[in-house]
């Protein structure tokens, strides 16, 4: 079994920066990819960003393109996403997620973090 464990969420102005990390507790075959969600109260989980750990390929919602990074440290099985020009609306609950293919659906990923808490103040 794998496990993911979030970290580096917190309060922040709007405007600032975080750094999310997200640590596999092993590699799999059968976790290739890893992605950022997110989750605001009475709403759906949302897909933000992808990345494979064999392909340097990043995949964004359009909501964070130009402002989020994704990337990864293969050594650490460390997945990181870099969050700046913070908006109020980016305000949820991040979560990672491990599964095999490119895709933002959520019910598509087999393995799960238990979310860090994200929130911007205006």
């Amino acid at each position: 079994q794998v496990q993911l464990v979030e970290s580096g969420g917190g309060l922040v102005q709007a405007g600032g920066s975080l750094r999310l990390a997200c640590a596999a507790s092993r590699r799999t075959s059968s976790m290739s990819t890893v992605s950022w969600f997110r989750q605001a109260p009475g709403k759906e989980r949302d897909f933000v960003a992808q990345i494979f750990w064999s392909d340097p390929t990043t995949y964004y919602a359009d909501s964070v393109k130009g402002r989020f990074t994704i990337s990864r440290d293969n050594a650490k099985n460390t997945v990181y996403l870099q969050m700046s020009s913070l908006k109020p609306e980016d305000t949820a609950v991040y979560f990672c997620a491990g599964g095999l293919a490119r895709s933002a659906n959520p019910t598509h990923y087999n393995y799960w973090g238990q979310g860090t808490q994200v929130t911007v103040s205006s």
